[in-house]
């Protein structure tokens, strides 16, 4: 797969702080996850490459965390970087577009994926996934770049997204409860424009009706 090639490039030759999305802390994901979970709550951070978030959620009394990335090198780097203090945590390789796990989580936090998929289909296909592995309601939180944010990063093409293109696209899976803006100051000082949203899933629903569900908005 192309894309797996590129990401374990990047995340074989770069340390964490030569790539632009890193964050040190990254304070909005881990300020969105304590606000709609608690300690005993499970999490996955999908996409989460070299992210500090794990390492802070643990810290936080977190113990049933998972990381997912396409990137085997990114997983690597986790893993090492947590050593002991990660015994707990679950580490997949995997493409949240086709992934199915063996359980459900309460909360699934996503910065910087969803807006690699360009494609109408695979934005389809990552709703789909997260229909089958979260619970019902659990929480939804998805960062991508806003739009007035950057066009491309790493040498691919984004979708830039509004809090209104979020909830569109999020709206058979859940209720939005939450949304934010972000100046994301990049390692050597850029800036980059991202959006929040927060769903929580419908308490009854598969992913086969992910495609029919009316938007709603909670108040």
């Amino acid at each position: 797969m192309a894309e797996e090639s590129h990401w374990n490039e990047i995340h074989s030759t770069k340390s964490p702080s030569e790539v632009s999305w890193f964050q040190d802390p990254p304070a909005e994901s881990l300020r969105l996850v304590l606000t709609h979970s608690s300690p005993a709550d499970s999490v996955v951070d999908v996409g989460a490459g070299a992210s500090l978030l794990v390492d802070l959620l643990l810290d936080h009394g977190y113990d049933d965390v998972s990381v997912v990335d396409l990137s085997a090198a990114a997983v690597d780097t986790v893993r090492q970087r947590l050593a002991a203090k990660g015994a707990s945590v679950e580490t997949y390789v995997a493409d949240v577009t086709t992934w199915t796990p063996s359980r459900r989580f309460r909360v699934w936090h996503d910065r910087a994926v969803f807006h690699f998929l360009v494609d109408a289909a695979l934005q389809r296909a990552y709703v789909d996934t997260v229909a089958r592995t979260l619970e019902p309601g659990g929480i939804v939180i998805v960062g991508t770049f806003g739009p007035t944010g950057p066009t491309s990063c790493s040498g691919l093409p984004v979708q830039r997204h509004s809090i209104e293109s979020l909830s569109e696209a999020f709206s058979p899976l859940g209720t939005l409860v939450e949304s934010s803006e972000e100046t994301h100051l990049t390692p050597w000082g850029a800036t980059q424009d991202f959006v929040w949203a927060v769903f929580r899933r419908h308490p009854s629903i598969d992913s086969s009706s992910t495609a029919t569900d009316s938007p709603t908005v909670e108040s």
